[in-house]
C-alpha cells in the first residue's frame, strides 16, 4: 500500500510539471535557451565540448518531452477521474505509469553513456545538480510572478 502511495504522489507531481512546462511555445523557446545559458557556465564547457555535447543533450531533452507527452495524453485525465475507475482500470494506468518510469530511466541511462564520451563523470554530476538548481529557480520566479497565494488556494 505505501507503494502504491508513492506511486500515486510521483504521478501526481509528474502531472504538474507537464502542466507547469505546458506554456506558451514562444515561453518555452525562452525557458530552454536560459536553461542552455546556465548549464553551459555552470560545466564550464570548451567549445569543443559544447559542440558534442548540446546534440546528445538535445536529443535526450526531445526524448524526454515526448514521454512526458505521451504519458500527460494517456494518463492525466484518467487520473483525474480516479475517483471514477474500477480497481482493474486503476492497475492498468499504474501499470502504464511504472512502463513510462522504466522508459524515462532508460532514456537517462542512454543519455549518460552517449554523454560520457563527451564530458566527465564530473561533469556529469554537476549536471544532474545544475538541472534541479536551474528547475527550482525556474519555480521560484514563476512563484513570485504568479504569487504564491494563487498555488494555496483549494
Amino acid at each position: 500500500m505505501n507503494r502504491l502511495k508513492k506511486i500515486l504522489v510521483t504521478m501526481v507531481l509528474l502531472l504538474a510539471s507537464v502542466q507547469f512546462y505546458a506554456q506558451k511555445p514562444h515561453d518555452y523557446d525562452k525557458i530552454k535557451s536560459l536553461k542552455i545559458a546556465f548549464i553551459t557556465e555552470r560545466l564550464n564547457m570548451s567549445s569543443k565540448e559544447a559542440q558534442a555535447f548540446w546534440p546528445i543533450y538535445n536529443d535526450y531533452e526531445e526524448k524526454r518531452g515526448a514521454l512526458r507527452e505521451k504519458e500527460h495524453n494517456q494518463i492525466r485525465n484518467k487520473v483525474k477521474e480516479s475517483e471514477k475507475l474500477s480497481e482493474k482500470e486503476a492497475n492498468a494506468i499504474i501499470e502504464l505509469f511504472l512502463k513510462l518510469e522504466q522508459e524515462e530511466e532508460d532514456i537517462r541511462k542512454d543519455f549518460i553513456k552517449k554523454s560520457a564520451g563527451v564530458i566527465t563523470a564530473k561533469k556529469t554530476l554537476l549536471l544532474i545538480r545544475s538541472e534541479e538548481e536551474f528547475k527550482r529557480q525556474l519555480i521560484k520566479k514563476y512563484h513570485q510572478k504568479h504569487g504564491e497565494s494563487k498555488m494555496n488556494e483549494p
